[in-house]
């Protein structure tokens, strides 16, 4: 039912196209390989391969070529959320989202600025405080700008809202969050995000 509900939302979009629907992990794994599909929307939990691991087979930092991989998750285990974006998931997305969200996600996720909701990020990221000892070493210093940019990210904005909120252009925010990326070493705005929380730039509450 779900699967169906997706695949009607997102093929009446003009500008989207659904290549293939699978039941299985395994099977989602394969048809990517073979397709190499703009973005691969997977569930957590799927028969025979689950979503942690086909996250992993097709964007893990073993990926010469990672595809952009989207969660739809119930969130109702935190610790699975987590592990999916150590996998390399570049967004997540609530199963009872609209399906205007829906859609915006997998838009962003195909042009790498990946959605993160902010009822999620606040959920899922405060979690990665305490594993600081985890967080990527720096390759240079961040500047004010970039560290109010990542805060904003962090938080779950867009870069919409982030220009909105820095009273910037569009293009500004992505040539920060750009150099950010590189200076973290990291390749999406989720990671960005897991290294505001775990390195305390962020803090819950």
């Amino acid at each position: 039912m779900v699967r169906s509900a997706f695949r009607m939302i997102l093929d009446t979009q003009p500008d989207l196209e659904v290549v293939a629907v699978v039941a299985d992990g395994r099977a989602a794994v394969d048809e990517a390989r073979r397709l190499r599909p703009d973005v691969c929307l997977l569930d957590i939990r799927m028969p025979v391969l689950d979503g942690l691991e086909a996250t992993r087979l097709l964007a893990g930092p073993e990926v010469a070529d990672p595809r952009n991989v989207l969660i739809a998750t119930t969130f109702d285990l935190d610790e699975y959320v987590h592990r999916a974006l150590h996998n390399g998931a570049c967004g997540f997305l609530l199963k009872d989202s609209s399906p205007n969200l829906l859609v915006e996600a997998v838009r962003a996720a195909a042009t790498g600025t990946s959605l993160i909701s902010p009822s999620i990020t606040v959920r899922l990221l405060r979690h990665l405080a305490p594993a600081r000892a985890e967080a990527p070493r720096l390759v240079e210093p961040l500047t004010e700008r970039e560290i109010a940019v990542t805060r904003l990210v962090a938080e779950g904005k867009t870069n919409d809202e982030v220009a909105r909120s820095l009273f910037v252009t569009l293009a500004t925010v992505k040539t920060h969050l750009g150099n950010v990326q590189r200076k973290l070493g990291v390749r999406n705005r989720v990671e960005v995000a897991a290294w505001a929380w775990r390195t305390g730039l962020c803090t819950p509450g």
